[in-house]
């Protein structure tokens, strides 16, 4: 889950929501809604931010026939 990911990797690095919100360039509003797994995201904040440790959010295809 996406809040998680986010939460565990900012721990590790010691930062606190503030840091990581300044660091993406993103509002602290932001990365609390990340954390607290809000339903509805923008996807290019959630970009900014996860960029900072080298992931991003893509589509899946959940069939392989879908395309």
């Amino acid at each position: 889950m996406l809040s998680e990911y986010l939460k565990k990797k900012r721990k590790s690095l010691n930062l606190t929501q503030e840091d990581l919100a300044a660091k993406a360039g993103v509002g602290l509003r932001v990365v609390r809604e990340m954390e607290q797994g809000k339903p509805t995201l923008r996807m290019d904040k959630v970009n900014q931010v996860l960029s900072l440790f080298g992931a991003e959010l893509g589509v899946v295809s959940k069939a392989k026939n879908d395309e």
